[in-house]
Order: C-alpha cells, then structure tokens, then sequence
C-alpha cells in the first residue's frame, strides 16, 4: 500500500536531534525519512562528508541504528560485506532478522571517487540500497566542484570571472550511469516531495537487490541560500524541469510526479547566491534553460509560464 500522507509514515525516529549539521540543511529531512521507513533493522554504511562528521563527533553520535563509517571511495564496498554477512549468519541460523543494508553517499563520494565500488557493487547485483544525498559540490572539504556540479554554478574552485561563468561542464548523469548496470530500481527524489519520496524508499527496499535514490540537497553554505529556504529551492528545481522526478523499474522510466507549468531555471537561480554572476549573462541562461527544456520534454513536462503569470 503506497504511502498518501505523511500522518502514514512510521513515526519512530532513528536519527536523534542535537547534531551538527547547518541550520537549513535538508539532508537531515532524507535520513530521517529514510531511516523512518527503513526501521531498526537497519545497518547504515556512510561515507565521508557532511553527513558523517555532523551526525558522529567524538564521543557523540546522532544514530540510534548501527552505523558504518567507511571513506570517499569504499562505502559500496563495504555495504556489499555487511549485506553478505548478514545472508551467512541467516543461513547458518545465527540470527532470524531480515537486515536492510543502506549506503549514503554525498555525491563526491557517490559520483566520483566512490563510483568504482558502488558500480562494482550494482555490477554483481549486491543486496544494498544506495542513497546519494547530492548537494552538488565538495561542501565538507570547502565548497569544490564535483562531477555533479552543474552548468554555471560558482564553487571555490570554478569561480566566475570576465573569461569565465563559473562551472563549464554539465551535471554528470548518475541517473543513467546506475540504469546502465540494470539495477532493480532507480530513482531521483526530493525533500519538497516528501510522499513520492517516501514511496520511492519503500520500494526500493522491497525489490531485495541493489537499488539507488539519488535526492536533491539544497545546502545553506554552498549554494549561498536563506536557511529557510532549503525545501522550497527544492521544490523549484523541481518545477524548472531541472530536477525531474522519475523511477526506473523493470526495464522501463516512468515519471512519478508531473509538472504541468513550468517556471523558469532564473526562478530557481535567483534564491542562491552561487548563480548570482549568472544574472548578466542571458548567453549562459539560455544554454542552462534549454538544457532544462530538454528535461522536462523527455519526462512529460507541461509548458514554460513566466513567473508573472
């Protein structure tokens, strides 16, 4: 049964309060999410970045779950052990627990040095869900550009100048990278659609074999965005066509959440100062809104409306 509200949501809390992540920060909105319906026979595996040194300062941890420390370029790895442990100890009748195994990942250690385990993982169809918490850029480590960093954005090492409009390559598309190793499921999801998410979570859990959900995670710092405004720059990105909402499944792509007037990508751009230079350079702002065109023509998207309408 598909969830319809959040009132439905299991209600225990795995992910306990008081810990460091900024104010604003929607990561915490998806792991709590995600552990909530994931419940307490869950082993989480999180490699390194925001998430793992917010939530675990010694002596400290936010995590009321058993929980995995493991670097940049091995969570997959590991995820893929701890799955497999749990398979023999069933086996041998040690423990009678169906354990959920759950890899998070930022989207450097996701889709660039992390992505020779994680394919190695999805390639032998290990029983791991993998979540990539993608905030577009190194934040932990100072704001770099990674492979999911996307067209124009400012990041300390792309900045804007006269000869340059901040990052010059497009976003990495993790999506079809995953689809290409034919996994069970697959899916993009976001803090401002907390049922399609919810839903997708589920799912993934239920298909007992690699699986991956890749959010979308406005961060306070790095996109130079009001704390309050996390979940609503989501949901814009969304409304651009810039993020679609879909799911792989089967062998075939559905979109799961339609958008039937589309705002502009300068909407969703205004509200973060990493695309502040952006504003004077209509060249640049034509590429990105044709790139996001192209998106939402391919998952179904309604037209473009002006703001004003």
């Amino acid at each position: 049964m598909p969830y319809r509200a959040i009132k439905q949501l299991p209600a225990e809390e795995y992910l306990a309060p008081g810990h460091d992540m900024c104010a604003g920060c929607t990561v915490p909105i998806t792991v709590r999410l995600l552990t909530r319906i994931a419940g307490k026979n869950t082993v989480v595996v999180n490699a390194t970045g925001c998430l793992e040194v917010s939530t675990t300062p010694y002596p400290r941890s936010a995590w009321k779950i058993p929980w995995l420390h493991l670097a940049f370029e091995n969570a997959a790895a590991a995820g893929s052990g701890v799955s497999a442990a749990f398979k023999v100890l069933k086996r041998k009748g040690l423990t009678d627990k169906d354990v959920k195994v759950v890899v998070l990942g930022g989207d450097g250690g996701t889709a660039d040095i992390g992505l020779q385990s994680l394919s190695g993982a999805f390639e032998r169809g290990d029983d791991i869900t993998y979540v990539c918490y993608d905030n577009e850029a190194y934040m932990n480590t100072g704001i770099q550009r990674s492979g999911t960093t996307p067209f124009g954005a400012w990041t300390t090492t792309t900045p804007p100048g006269l000869l340059s409009a901040g990052q010059r390559t497009w976003k990495k598309d993790l999506m079809g990278i995953v689809i290409a190793h034919r996994v069970k499921y697959a899916a993009t999801a976001s803090p401002s659609h907390i049922i399609d998410a919810a839903n997708k979570i589920e799912k993934a859990f239920s298909k007992g074999g690699p699986a991956f959900i890749h959010f979308l995670q406005p961060c306070v710092p790095g996109w130079k965005i009001d704390p309050s405004l996390g979940v609503k720059i989501a949901r814009l990105a969304v409304q651009s066509g810039l993020w679609p909402l879909y799911e792989y499944e089967d062998g075939s792509v559905r979109t799961t959440v339609q958008v039937a007037k589309r705002v502009p990508v300068v909407e969703y751009f205004k509200l973060q100062g990493r695309f502040k230079h952006l504003m004077n350079r209509p060249e640049e702002l034509t590429l990105i809104q044709n790139y996001a065109d192209g998106l939402a023509a391919k998952h179904g998207y309604g037209p473009l409306v002006p703001a004003s309408q």
